[in-house]
């Protein structure tokens, strides 16, 4: 009996399905970039270790060239390409471009897919290494620059923009949690009205 090392599998993609054939060892980096001219995500090291291909997967940072294409299939894909509101710039693209968070914008993609996974983590009260108080009842720790270092040190620069990323990353992080305090207000007011 000979076992198929192909399939055909259906991702879901910034929002939109594509359908293809796949070779069993295909990583979703390849997938994204020569099978589907997603070239936003670019290849580093291939090895994961730069982050310059980190994506997020149903919300949570992943890189790609560790992923295969296969185990992808039915989740929610976000590239470079899907963070922005149409016209519109996501916070930490905006971010990383009035503080100069990038230099060659090589690693800006990953630099930014890992940053929105960054700030919906803190959000949620995930520690990290360098979180003082990991107890729940201690309530997420501030957003620090420390934290922001350790938080995205899976992703490289190689032209060391890393204070203006850091920045870039405080800066998104507290308009959206500005932005989540309005919306909770709001919802608050029209529960009482």
């Amino acid at each position: 009996m000979v076992l198929s090392t192909s399939s055909v599998i259906t991702l879901k993609i910034n929002g939109e399905k594509y359908t293809l054939p796949v070779d069993h060892r295909t990583t979703l980096l390849d997938a994204l970039r020569e099978r589907l001219d997603l070239t936003g995500t670019k290849k580093g090291c291939d090895q994961g270790q730069c982050g310059a291909c980190t994506v997020l997967l149903d919300g949570r940072r992943a890189v790609a060239c560790l992923q295969l294409a296969v185990a992808a299939e039915g989740r929610d894909i976000t590239t470079i390409e899907g963070v922005a509101d149409g016209e519109r710039l996501h916070p930490v693209q905006q971010a990383f471009l009035d503080l100069d968070g990038y230099q060659c914008g090589y690693c800006t993609p990953g630099q930014i897919c890992s940053a929105i996974g960054v700030i919906e983590e803190h959000a949620a009260g995930w520690p990290s290494a360098v979180t003082e108080d990991v107890r729940p009842e201690a309530g997420p720790p501030s957003l620090t620059a420390e934290e922001i270092r350790e938080r995205m040190s899976g992703n490289l620069c190689r032209c060391g923009a890393y204070v203006s990323i850091v920045e870039a990353v405080a800066r998104a992080a507290e308009e959206q949690a500005d932005e989540r305090r309005l919306n909770a207000f709001e919802d608050a007011k029209e529960v009482v009205a």
